[in-house]
C-alpha cells in the first residue's frame, strides 16, 4: 500500500520557497522530533546542537555534536561536542541500512567509502567500488586505516554497540563519528525519524523530511485498520543461533511492530530494547502455544523438513505443528536495507500474516510461509 499525497504536497510545498529562505531552513531552523526518544536536535543562531542518549544509560549522553554550515565561519563560544562542518561531503559509512537510506535521499554521492561490502546489496554502490569512485575499507571490524587517510572522510558513519571498548584506531584520525544508535529506538516511527537527523548532516532535510512524512501516513493508516481486531495472535520470533536463542526485546522496535500489526508479542512485557540471549528451554517454556513464529534467515529457501533436521526440537512448537511458521530469506529480499527506514512496508506483510483479508489481496514482500 502506499499513501504518498501528504509527502507529495509538503514536498511540493516547499519547492515553492525560495532558493535562500530554503537554505536557511534547512541550516537553522527547529527541528522537534516526534517519535525518536534517543536523539534530540536543538538549533541556535549560528549551530545546531545534537544530543544522542545513551541507550544502555538513558541518564547520560552517548554523544554531542555541534553541526556548523560548510561555508560559515566558526562562531565563537561553541558548546562542547564534536564539530561537523555540514553539510558532509564525503562519509565513511559501514552499514548498508544507512548506505541504502542515503541513496534514497539522492546522498549517493556524499557516499565516499564504504565497509562490509559483501553487505550491501545495492548496486550502484558495488558499481561505484568496482570502477574506484567509491572506497572499500574492508571489514568493519578492522578496517583498512590507510585507505580510510587516503580519503580523509568529513565523517563516519557506525552503530554503537554496549560495552564495545571504543572504536579502535579510526578514534584517533580525527575524523567525527557519526553514532547512528537509531537501531535502538523502541518504535519503529522512532528509529524510521532518524532519517531527518541524516537529512541534515548530508544537505537533505526537505527530502527526509518529506520522506518521513509519507512513511508516518503509511504507518499509521496500516495501524488504524488493525486497531479494533477482535482476535490477537500471539507471536515468536526468530532461531536458535548456538547455544542462545537472541529475541527481540520487548521495547524494540519489532516488539513493537508486532503490537502494531495487532498480534501479541510472547516478549511483550520484557523491558529490552535490543535483542535478549535466552535458552532454548525458556523459549519453549513461554512460546510452545504461539499461533505464529516468523523468523529471518539468510541461505536457500528454508522448508519445515529442514528447519526441523536443523534443531529436531523446533517441531514440538504449535506453529510448526499448524504451518504458521513465516521465514524472511535477507539474502534474496532487501530486508536490512530497506525496513529500518520503511517500517510501514513490514507492517504491512504482518497484517497479511496476522489478519489475511483485512487488506486487499497482495503478496509479502518479505516474509514467505514455509512449506513442508
Amino acid at each position: 500500500m502506499r499513501f504518498w499525497l501528504l509527502g507529495l504536497l509538503l514536498a511540493l510545498g516547499v519547492g515553492c520557497k525560495s532558493k535562500h529562505s530554503a537554505s536557511a531552513e534547512d541550516a537553522l531552523s527547529a527541528l522537534r522530533m516526534e517519535y525518536a526518544g534517543r536523539i534530540r536536535i536543538d538549533s541556535s543562531e549560528h549551530y545546531i546542537l545534537v544530543r544522542v542518549q545513551n541507550p544502555w544509560d538513558t541518564a547520560r549522553i552517548l554523544h554531542t555534536y555541534v553541526l556548523v554550515g560548510r561555508e560559515t565561519e566558526l562562531p565563537v563560544g561553541l558548546p562542547e561536542g564534536t564539530l561537523v562542518r555540514t553539510p558532509v561531503e564525503k562519509a565513511l559509512v559501514y552499514s548498508s541500512v544507512h548506505c541504502g537510506l542515503l541513496s534514497e535521499l539522492g546522498a549517493i554521492d556524499r557516499i565516499g567509502g564504504i565497509c562490509d561490502l559483501q553487505y550491501i546489496e545495492i548496486p550502484e554502490i558495488q558499481n561505484r567500488c568496482a570502477s574506484g569512485r567509491m572506497v572499500d575499507a574492508g571489514n568493519s571490524m578492522n578496517p583498512d586505516i590507510e585507505k580510510i587517510i587516503d580519503f580523509h572522510p568529513d565523517a563516519i558513519l557506525l552503530s554503537p554497540f554496549e560495552n564495545s571498548g571504543g572504536y579502535g584506531r579510526i578514534e584517533k584520525l580525527g575524523i567525527p563519528i557519526i553514532e547512528c544508535a537509531d537501531y535502538m529506538e523502541t518504535s519503529p516511527l522512532g528509529r524510521s525519524e532518524w532519517m531527518r537527523f541524516f537529512g541534515l548532516l548530508f544537505g537533505k532535510r526537505r527530502q527526509a523530511d518529506s520522506l518521513f512524512t509519507a512513511v508516518r501516513a503509511d504507518y499509521l493508516q496500516l495501524c488504524d485498520l488493525v486497531k479494533s481486531v477482535n482476535q490477537r495472535p500471539t507471536v515468536i520470533s526468530e532461531l536458535k543461533s548456538g547455544s542462545a536463542w537472541y529475541v527481540p526485546g520487548g521495547k524494540s522496535t519489532t516488539g513493537r511492530l508486532y503490537q502494531d500489526a495487532g498480534a501479541t508479542y510472547m516478549w511483550a512485557e520484557d523491558e529490552h530494547s535490543g535483542s535478549i540471549p535466552l535458552s532454548f528451554e525458556t523459549v519453549f517454556d513461554r512460546g510452545q502455544d504461539a499461533d505464529f513464529w516468523l523468523f529471518k534467515y539468510n541461505q536457500q529457501d528454508k522448508t519445515l523438513t529442514e528447519l526441523k533436521s536443523d534443531y529436531a526440537s523446533y517441531a514440538g512448537f504449535r506453529a510448526f505443528q499448524t504451518g504458521q511458521v513465516y521465514g524472511c530469506n535477507s539474502g534474496q529480499v532487501p530486508f536490512y536495507t530497506e525496513t529500518p527506514f520503511h517500517p510501514e512496508r513490514l507492517l504491512e506483510d504482518l497484517i497479511r500474516i496476522f489478519h489475511p483479508g483485512v487488506l486487499p489481496a497482495g503478496e509479502c514482500r518479505y516474509f514467505k510461509r514455509l512449506e513442508k
